[in-house]
């Protein structure tokens, strides 16, 4: 088998969104898919991947992973290894499919039918116009409001969203009240008043359920070390599951200071790429749980590389999903697969809102557990005709009469 074609398809009504196809010889196709700076990735895949890739055979992914890593650019979530990852992506799909079996079924057989999951309480239009993760593109204020606006409900009405959550059988959600405080701009300091504010969601929960729902607060790497002790100060007498991204990933050597400040469980690093600097976060021994994205980071490839130096380390790992439907079910095909994964991370704002108008077969969410579509590879197809609408761009790069 031999790969032919490189394709492309991105939707100017979801424009985060990139889906590549990777076409072979033999009739078999690989879905992947990346999120953020969709045109950087799409111009990377067809440009710089391409040619490395066009007349390879798909089932050497160990080997086309690394032909594809860059000499810059090797690192991180940039364009560069967020076009490798969905790339990657597709090989397992292909490799699935050639076998006439599920991806999880690849790496030795599942170690569970399904796995929990937790609810980022995102709304439909979360982080939809732009790459921006501040409050302008958070999706609130657009108008009517629309069924699982999980954000709008955490802010004014917490403990209403645990009940319901708790009533589809989902114990855990995060949130993250604080990016709307007036010193997360700049992220040097937090003040008294807008530390009081951001605790109100939590609180409410606390008061209304207990310890039943599990809390989980995201920070989105805003704060400063001596902000991010405050918040974590703050938050550890409500029980926290783990408190996420305190700080930017890229200064990993402050999370040991970090950690000795608080009994809280700290999380985090889906900002990083490679094995190497995942790596360096789990060797600070200051996070409880890494978690990593698969379409940013490296693919699947890089997913089980990540989930392998966690469990040498006796770590859990968690694997990020607030992007799309490929994404989550890569995601679920590993964490059925692999040991060291608790549960799984959904946004049912965009689960719900979204994900079924693009693929055909989301994984299916059932009673606050997710598992894979039923067929082989990822189970999952774009919905047929996609790449016709108005708003899409295609394209394509394929081998020519000459060989490449």
């Amino acid at each position: 088998m031999k790969i032919t074609a490189l394709e492309s398809v991105r939707l100017a009504a979801h424009p985060n969104l990139l889906w590549v196809l990777v076409h072979t010889d033999e009739g078999l196709t690989g879905l992947g898919e990346t999120y953020f700076g969709a045109g950087a990735a799409e111009a990377d895949l067809h440009e710089r991947i391409a040619p490395l890739l066009l007349g390879e055979d798909p089932s050497r992914i160990d080997y086309l992973n690394r032909r594809m890593r860059p000499y810059v650019g090797f690192a991180g979530t940039g364009a560069e290894i967020r076009a490798l990852s969905a790339v990657d992506v597709a090989l397992w799909d292909i490799a699935g499919k050639a076998k006439g079996k599920p991806v999880c079924d690849l790496f030795g057989g599942r170690v569970r039918a399904e796995i929990q999951v937790y609810n980022t309480c995102a709304g439909p239009s979360y982080v939809s116009k732009t790459s921006a993760v501040r409050p302008e593109n958070f999706g609130l204020g657009i108008g009517e409001r629309r069924r699982f606006e999980d954000l709008d409900a955490f802010l004014h009405r917490a403990d209403e969203l645990a009940a319901e959550l708790m009533e589809t059988g989902i114990f855990s959600m995060k949130i993250w009240p604080f990016d709307l405080a007036a010193g997360a701009a700049e992220g040097r300091e937090i003040a008294a008043a807008d530390l009081k504010a951001a605790l109100v969601p939590f609180e409410k929960v606390r008061a209304a359920h207990g310890d039943r729902m599990r809390l989980k607060a995201e920070l989105h790497g805003l704060w400063s070390l001596g902000a991010a002790k405050e918040i974590c100060a703050a938050l550890e007498p409500l029980g926290m599951d783990w408190i996420e991204d305190p700080i930017c990933m890229d200064r990993v050597w402050e999370l040991a200071a970090l950690a000795a400040h608080t009994r809280a469980p700290l999380a985090g690093g889906e900002t990083l790429g490679g094995l190497g600097q995942v790596e360096a976060l789990m060797d600070t021994r200051a996070v409880a749980t890494p978690i990593v994205d698969v379409t940013w980071g490296g693919g699947i490839t890089f997913g089980r590389g990540c989930a392998a130096l966690a469990q040498e380390r006796g770590l859990p790992i968690a694997f990020h999903d607030c992007s799309g439907p490929i994404t989550l079910a890569a995601s679920t095909h590993l964490a059925l697969a692999v040991p060291n994964v608790r549960e799984q991370e959904i946004a049912r704002g965009m689960y719900y809102g979204w994900y079924a108008e693009l693929v055909d077969q989301p994984a299916p969410v059932t009673n606050g557990s997710i598992t894979v579509p039923p067929g082989p590879g990822l189970g999952v197809a774009l919905q047929p005709g996609l790449e016709k609408r108005k708003d899409a761009v295609v394209r394509r790069t394929r081998v020519t009469p000459s060989g490449r």
